[in-house]
């Protein structure tokens, strides 16, 4: 294991090949359901989960933006360090300085400001149905240009800030999604095989530094996929602190999930951090899957705590920045959970490509022919 191991293996997706690719594809796929009949099955959990979580978290469905104006700060930055860049053009015909345009890669920040436009009082949040581009993903099996995510977001007291709160909240989530898996097999019932486990009706938390002690040598993916195959269905907490071995578990931005407070010590050890991961063992394609990432949002402090951390207390300028410093956006709690994501884990699929539609290299396509996955276009 070396240093150069773990530094690759903090930001995002990273980047492979498509030799790497075609290695980790299943040889004896054979999809559940045919194209038509996934689509009913997808919509099915669509409106069931959209409904579900409107219930369990109380919240309502609201219009999302695709596009956000550069100078609002509004954009996700994915990563702390800045690697992955949006989609930008100038509109606005006719004006003497047009509008520089992002296209969003998450509406993150915007939904925390769209609680006080909504007017959400305490207990009360919003949904969207969140489509987005992020141009700098290497495409493979579980990872796509076009992404599409329930990016949701919920007023909280300051007394909620706790990794209780946080844990009964992503429990909840994991029910809905529980339910939704159940729903799409009575609705087709092509969707109950043995050939693989049902998902685990309960979720494990454990505690990226928990992890970093179980698997000490091993990069952040590897301690994942040694986790998951043990607890298929796990909550891994504090995702952005920097751990014993001198590394964050992952790169996360610094200015939406609260990563530096305070949260539990255990045998002597300090942790931190009220955020974190829902990764599944997919028995497809036999390797790790994020559904979602969610986490307590920062307050003031704990926002110039966390960007002056990562260099970047330059944000502080920014509209979206200001209205924290200045309380003008309520205390929240928010994640954004992969629609694509979670229809290929609940309807077996081994590609993306099979629940999306979305623009893919012919040499992927290739690979997955040979395999019998076949990706819409």
């Amino acid at each position: 294991m070396t240093i150069a191991d773990k530094k690759a293996d903090l930001a995002g997706p990273g980047i492979s090949t498509y030799e790497e690719v075609e290695k980790i594809l299943p040889n004896d796929y054979e999809p559940l359901l045919p194209p038509k009949e996934r689509m009913k099955a997808l919509y099915a959990i669509k409106h069931y989960i959209e409904e579900n979580l409107a219930k369990e978290l109380n919240l309502q469905l609201v219009r999302v933006p695709l596009i956000v104006d550069r100078e609002s700060g509004m954009n996700d930055y994915l990563d702390r360090d800045g690697s992955r860049t949006p989609v930008e053009f100038p509109c606005g015909l006719g004006l003497d300085k047009p509008i520089q345009a992002q296209v969003v890669q998450a509406a993150t920040k915007w939904k925390r400001y769209a609680l006080a436009q909504f007017d959400c009082k305490v207990g009360e949040g919003i949904n969207t149905d969140m489509l987005a581009v992020r141009k700098d993903y290497f495409l493979d099996h579980d990872h796509s240009s076009y992404v599409d995510q329930w990016d949701w977001e919920k007023v909280i007291r300051p007394e909620d800030r706790t990794l209780d709160y946080l844990k009964d909240t992503v429990r909840k989530i994991w029910k809905v999604i529980v339910g939704a898996n159940r729903h799409a097999q009575e609705v087709c019932p092509g969707l109950k095989t043995d050939r693989y486990p049902e998902i685990p009706e309960e979720l494990t938390f454990l505690h990226a530094e928990e992890i970093l002690q179980m698997y000490p040598d091993l990069p952040r993916k590897q301690r994942e996929t040694k986790i998951i195959q043990e607890h298929p269905a796990v909550f891994i907490v504090g995702i952005g602190w920097v751990l014993e071995d001198g590394y964050p578990h992952e790169m996360r931005a610094a200015d939406y999930d609260d990563w530096v407070t305070e949260t539990v010590t255990k045998d002597g050890k300090t942790m931190h951090g009220l955020n974190g991961d829902i990764l599944v063992w997919n028995p497809v394609t036999k390797r790790r899957h994020e559904l979602t990432s969610m986490g307590i949002r920062v307050t003031k402090e704990t926002l110039k705590q966390q960007l002056e951390l990562s260099g970047q207390q330059h944000f502080l300028e920014l509209p979206y920045h200001q209205m924290i410093l200045n309380d003008e956006i309520p205390l929240s709690i928010g994640g954004g959970i992969g629609q694509s994501r979670t229809y290929m884990y609940l309807l077996r699929t081994a590609h993306l490509g099979e629940v999306s539609v979305s623009v893919w290299p012919k040499e992927l396509k290739d690979i997955c022919a040979k395999r019998n996955i076949h990706v819409l276009e």
